[in-house]
């Protein structure tokens, strides 16, 4: 389970006062960035990543750092 960064804080910080998004939202932007991740990886040959980080916490960690973004259709 990933208690930090918080589903509420990731919601925060992916959406706008005037447009907040939901947790399907943040949960579609989080699994797109994870496929990525992996998939990065499996190119790169890397097996695991440093310090035995799950790909899921990374892709949150990124949503918060702002490094990652949802975009709206």
């Amino acid at each position: 389970m990933i208690n930090e960064p918080s589903v509420d804080a990731l919601i925060r910080k992916l959406g706008t006062e005037k447009e907040p998004v939901s947790r399907y939202e943040l949960c579609v932007v989080a699994s797109k960035r994870t496929r990525q991740i992996i998939e990065q990886m499996q190119s790169n040959g890397t097996i695991e990543l440093p310090g035995k980080q799950k790909e899921i916490v990374l892709a949150c960690q990124e949503i918060m750092s702002g490094k990652v973004k949802g975009v709206r259709d």
